[in-house]
């Protein structure tokens, strides 16, 4: 982090607009769209204070050496304004890119099949949660159970109501964090969470399986 970086793009439909910043953070879920809509888009994302504003997206976000290191994708936006150019979201000194690693990632699936896949573990999250970690949910939900039956989870012996906390080592401290985490990775990649059920705690490893 705070090393410096370039945003090109068309912002407002002024073409060729560079601006510039310093990366503020790694790893920040972001969910353009809101991540209670279905067709959410969930994003590890770098985020910056380049200014970006609509029209920046798609567009490269460089480090000092030329080398593409993202993909300009989202701004956050004032809680409640519905017009991103309303004078009171657009560049608020906050935004967002994908790293360009998933974006390669994305792009090859595309040329190769002709769809992108993302990996998953097979379990669905109890969203009310506000403990440490995420916590699987109890209860089915409209006809899903809370562990896919023969997915990485069912296979690791996670059960309904165990609490993740740490993926791959990393301390996870909410479901989108938790689902960008996953996200990062591709299909058939082995991972470890740490579960804590009841009182005690332990570690499972995992082979991420593509969504259905």
């Amino acid at each position: 982090m705070g090393d410096p970086v370039i945003a090109v793009g068309a912002p407002l439909g002024l073409d060729s607009t560079v601006t510039s910043g310093i990366i503020s953070a790694l790893n920040r879920p972001v969910t353009p769209g809101g991540s209670g809509s279905s067709t959410a888009a969930f994003i590890n994302a770098i985020q910056t204070d380049a200014a970006i504003n609509p029209g920046n997206s798609g567009g490269p976000l460089l480090d000092m050496a030329g080398r593409v290191i993202g993909v300009n994708s989202a701004i956050a936006r004032v809680a409640g304004s519905q017009d991103p150019v309303d004078g009171q979201s657009g560049s608020i000194g906050v935004g967002f890119a994908i790293p360009s690693d998933q974006a390669r990632k994305t792009a090859e699936q595309l040329i190769a099949t002709g769809k992108a896949t993302h990996p998953v573990i097979g379990v669905m999250l109890d969203t009310t949660y506000a403990g440490e970690g995420v916590k699987i949910a109890t209860s089915s939900s409209n006809g899903n159970p809370p562990i896919t039956k023969g997915g990485p989870a069912d296979k690791a012996g996670l059960k309904a109501g165990d609490v993740i906390i740490k993926f791959d080592g990393r301390p996870i401290v909410g479901p989108d964090e938790f689902v960008v985490a996953i996200r990062a990775k591709s299909v058939g990649d082995a991972v470890e969470l740490t579960i804590r059920r009841g009182t005690s705690e332990r570690t499972v490893k995992m082979t991420l399986q593509a969504a259905n």
